[in-house]
């Protein structure tokens, strides 16, 4: 039994409790209180001293496998390794295909899935890619989703040059397939959906948004800060029930932090609002000096980088700035034991000072960073 106390942790869990101490078991947030002390119980302690502990950080976007770089063979991008998550407090991964549903494999997805697994980090994953009709492992999303552990969901692509331009009634069907498949599985269902820069936005949702009013919650429109014209459609699906997903790498029309503001001043719910990466997707940019492409791969850590902007620039509590990557994402993906400090939860922690420097990041009661710096990595870092 693996048994620590944490001290003296100002916890956002991500409600503010103040000064508390934490009691964790086997990877598992046990208990919190004002002073938890153990006798006669072998048990090891980290003194948190005053720092900033919250729930660990959930991507619930991103190419764990690498994606397409758009330019070739040359241009796809390598797996992503653990200690690029742990750098920026990332603990909780739901992967996918992208564009490229030939050279990547569903089946290797799910393999990397169980390989960040097997190091503590919560890793899931949605089947299909943007192409309609769905890739699937077994024979249908549906099926997928109920034998196999790691897929919560689907993924699709609408309004964008390189989908397959699915139909009303084909994106009818993929949601039917994701909320059956949640609910044979126990799992919540949700169809992830790329928005491109397509004229047609996202009309096509927001029809099915207001014919079947029941369904918005298996819906999950990505990339809505692409356009300013699409977001105004994103604030209207949120008004319909909707929860809308920022990008906080690739293309936007202006940072993401003021995206989301300009969304509550619209009245959406900082409740309605996430944010992910759309990490280690390929991308190229022309070098200035020569006009040869130069390939790199989307970052990782633009989610932590716009939190501590919302705090900083923003002006917001940062009880309310971390729910767009813990408790909403959570929420939109159904991860019943992530992205809350509180008993039965998994010990998936960040903490940091009072300028929202990441100082020590806990994944499943482990410990991985520590003042700054890595204390573990993965095999071959």
């Amino acid at each position: 039994m693996n048994i620590t106390i944490i001290k003296n942790a100002n916890i956002y869990a991500p409600e503010k409790l103040g000064i508390k101490d934490l009691l964790v078991c086997n990877g598992k947030i046990v208990m919190i209180d004002d002073q938890i002390d153990l006798t006669g119980v072998k048990h090891s302690m980290i003194d948190a001293g005053g720092l900033i502990v919250t729930p660990g950080f959930i991507d619930q976007h991103m190419h764990i496998i690498g994606a397409g770089g758009k330019s070739g063979y040359f241009s796809i991008t390598p797996e992503v390794q653990p200690s690029e998550l742990i750098r920026c407090g990332t603990t909780t991964v739901v992967g996918m295909l992208g564009t490229d549903g030939i050279t990547k494999e569903l089946t290797t997805l799910y393999a990397k899935c169980k390989s960040l697994e097997q190091y503590g980090i919560g890793a899931y994953m949605l089947t299909s890619y943007f192409a309609v009709p769905p890739k699937t492992i077994m024979q249908s999303v549906a099926e997928d989703m109920l034998f196999i552990d790691k897929i919560i969901g689907c993924k699709v692509a609408i309004s964008d040059e390189r989908c397959s331009f699915p139909t009303k009634q084909e994106l009818l069907r993929l949601i039917n397939q994701v909320h059956v498949g949640g609910l044979t599985s126990g799992k919540g269902g949700v169809l992830h959906i790329h928005l491109g820069a397509l004229p047609s936005r996202m009309q096509i949702l927001l029809e099915i948004a207001r014919e079947y009013p029941t369904l918005v919650k298996h819906i999950s429109p990505t990339h809505v800060g692409r356009t300013t014209a699409l977001f105004e459609e994103a604030i209207e699906f949120a008004s319909l029930g909707g929860i809308i997903d920022i990008s906080t790498g690739g293309t936007k029309f202006d940072e993401p932090y003021k995206i989301l503001l300009h969304g509550l001043e619209k009245g959406v719910s900082i409740e309605q609002m996430t944010f992910s990466s759309d990490g280690n997707a390929g991308m190229s940019k022309k070098a200035p000096e020569t006009g040869n492409l130069i390939f790199y791969k989307a970052p990782l850590h633009l989610n932590l980088q716009q939190v501590q902007k919302l705090v900083k620039e923003g002006g917001m509590p940062i009880e309310d700035a971390i729910r767009p990557v813990t408790t909403n994402p959570a929420k939109n993906m159904t991860l019943r034991t992530k992205g809350r400090i509180a008993p039965d939860y998994d010990a998936d922690l960040c903490f940091f000072d009072n300028d929202l420097n990441l100082q020590n990041v806990i994944v499943g009661g482990t410990v991985w960073m520590q003042g700054g710096k890595l204390v573990k990595a993965g095999n071959f870092e």
